[in-house]
């Protein structure tokens, strides 16, 4: 019999201790936001979440403060999966407390839908929900979004799951390069430029027209492509705004794209932006999607400007165009903002954005899904099989932006990518179980494990996920968390091996 690991707990344990403190301290700015906004109950209410967050956090780290500070590959595994459990769970708190989600299953769905970035809510009126509330939901894109970064260069290499490898967010990505040579100036380096974005996109809107709470919720939901909004009818309530939608969809794109190109480009390194092949096709998918959803708005004869734009603001090209790419781009870069219920414009485009949902940002980027440049590489060794069937004999490496890809990363994103088809069928097997109709189960399990948002059937863009049974929303949650997680961090501790010495 082979014997049981032996994990290091307390390491583990004092790592979810600062993760509580981290946790707990971004509750306290909410419980101000909470003060300046509305009634005394509400900031006392996420006051009272944030003490219970960070008494807790530092009852972990005083009970483990004698722990190894080795941690090895098995508790990096333990760590990611369990840190995002306890961020939820903790992060609960704020909703049930205050009443403004009573149920627990609804809250910790929504929370979870915060740390993932997926945006999916379970909230009908989200205008009645108090401002303190609605800064603590989309705080939780925001640290979702730099936790991604954090998992990018910090955690997820040590896991060998083709991070550094490629160097990527939670993905496989072609680039080897590091920003300075040590992790931590490198997560500062990102931190900054993703918290600058914030600041820029947040004053750009208050400038356009948005309310500052407006902006800053928004601007911390694109950054993190997250997608959470203050208005029940999203980003379409601005849709007689049309400079708010132009702006969130530049800052979508960057969010988009890898973080370190931001960087390369801020430091006057242009080329190393525009010989990037992954951003080549980014740019080209964004691109050529949005042509072909534009014409569609304009061509189709059922699809009128009224039915995008109450009322018409500056023209039928305009409109089509903006709601077109804003559409395209929240998709692509798994983001789920709406501007339009793009489910009616037609069958063909319905089509169009449910394939979309697999395609996925920039690896490097807050974006969830596959990425693209796990596209690329599967497309270029697929092509290379075709030449290795002529030429057994020959050397034919995959290469990415001039340098060739070893095996095994190659093999680890053909993996990913099959582990992730399966993914989505079992979940969208397990939401048709309860009772879902087809498009419902597809799209949910789609949108879910990509981290998009808004899907098909009873989970469209002008609905929500409430419409769920109560199982249906622990699953979902529970896709989205391998699906922000790249699924091996969470799946491995499901096999007996993991738990085992050999």
């Amino acid at each position: 019999m082979p014997n049981r690991v032996r994990l290091n707990y307390k390491i583990i344990f004092h790592l979810m201790g600062v993760l509580l403190l981290f946790n707990g301290g971004f509750m306290l700015i909410s419980a101000l936001v909470g003060y300046f906004y509305d009634d005394v109950s509400v900031a006392l209410g996420i006051i009272s979440s944030g003490l219970i967050t960070l008494f807790l956090g530092m009852l972990f780290m005083f009970f483990t403060r004698d722990h190894k500070k080795e941690i090895q590959k098995r508790e990096g595994y333990v760590v990611v999966t369990f840190g995002w459990i306890f961020m939820s769970l903790s992060g609960c708190l704020p909703y049930l407390i205050t009443g403004a989600i009573p149920s627990f299953t609804n809250a910790f769905f929504e929370t979870m839908s915060g740390y993932t970035t997926t945006g999916a809510s379970i909230l009908n009126d989200i205008e009645a929900i108090p401002n303190g509330i609605l800064f603590w939901r989309s705080t939780t894109h925001w640290i979702g979004g730099m936790g991604i970064i954090v998992l990018a260069i910090a955690i997820l290499p040590l896991l060998g799951i083709g991070g550094m490898q490629l160097f990527a967010a939670e993905a496989p990505g072609p680039n080897a390069d590091k920003l300075h040579p040590r992790i931590t100036d490198t997560a500062k380096r990102l931190w900054l430029i993703y918290f600058g974005y914030t600041v820029a996109e947040t004053i750009l809107l208050k400038i356009a027209g948005m309310s500052f709470f407006d902006a800053i919720n928004h601007a911390m939901s694109t950054l993190s492509t997250g997608g959470f909004s203050t208005k029940n009818a999203s980003v379409a309530y601005w849709n007689d705004n049309p400079a708010i939608q132009w702006i969130i969809i530049v800052f979508m794109f960057l969010a988009g794209t890898n973080f370190i190109l931001s960087y390369f480009a801020f430091k006057g390194k242009l080329r190393s932006v525009w010989k990037d092949e992954e951003f080549k096709l980014y740019t080209a998918f964004t691109v050529g999607f949005t042509i072909l959803v534009v014409l569609i708005i304009i061509l189709r004869a059922d699809v009128s400007v009224s039915s995008i734009d109450h009322p018409m603001v500056l023209g039928k090209y305009e409109s089509a165009i903006r709601h077109g790419l804003f559409q395209v781009i929240s998709v692509i870069t798994t983001t789920g903002f709406v501007s339009a219920d793009f489910t009616m414009w037609a069958p063909f485009a319905t089509v169009i954005f449910f394939g979309l949902m697999f395609l996925g940002g920039s690896a490097g980027s807050t974006s969830g899904g596959i990425k693209v440049v796990r596209h690329l590489m599967i497309v270029r060794n697929g092509v290379l099989e075709f030449k290795r069937t002529l030429h057994p004999n020959a050397i034919l490496p995959v290469r990415h932006n001039g340098k060739a890809v070893s095996k095994e990363i190659v093999f680890n994103i053909l993996g990913f990518f099959i582990l992730y088809l399966l993914a989505w069928i079992i979940g969208a097997c397990g939401l048709a179980a309860l009772g879902l109709d087809f498009a419902t189960a597809l799209g949910g399990s789609a949108s879910s494990l990509g981290n998009v948002g808004p899907a098909f059937g009873i989970l469209s863009p002008v609905n929500n996920f409430d419409a769920l049974p109560l199982v249906g929303k622990w699953w979902c949650a529970f896709l989205m968390m391998i699906g922000r997680l790249e699924l091996f961090t969470v799946l491995i501790l499901l096999t007996p091996f993991f738990w085992r010495n050999r």
